[in-house]
């Protein structure tokens, strides 16, 4: 499967800013959304390759979108890396059962995320 539409979800601009220059300039198509519901708005209108999932959002958190993305028959194909501040194992843990496929502390090493990314592609 080839990577080329992100969906990025993190109530905070600086990230989604620092996200989405990040993989424009890898030459991904970006789209952001500050909140669980802007992200499942967002997937109904297009169905991105990949998803960046922050945790600590208002309304439905990471986790829960999550677990609901990854439950939708419609949307469990969309890989889901949780893009978080939340480093401790058990967070790790509890977001890939909740069905991500990685988990990645900020501040998120660029390298790192577009090596995981093109190992997807």
């Amino acid at each position: 499967m080839s990577i080329e539409k992100v969906l990025i979800v993190d109530d905070s601009k600086t990230e989604l800013m620092f996200l989405a220059d990040l993989l424009q300039k890898s030459g991904l198509a970006v789209r952001t959304a500050e909140s669980g519901d802007e992200a499942l708005r967002q997937l109904s209108e297009e169905k991105p390759d990949l998803i960046l999932m922050d945790v600590v959002m208002p309304g439905k958190n990471g986790f829960q979108l999550t677990r609901a993305i990854s439950r939708n028959p419609e949307y469990s194909d969309i890989p889901i890396f949780m893009c978080t501040s939340k480093n401790l194992e058990t967070d790790r843990v509890w977001g890939m059962r909740q069905g991500a496929r990685d988990y990645i502390t900020k501040p998120v090493d660029a390298a790192e995320l577009l090596l995981k990314i093109r190992a997807l592609g």
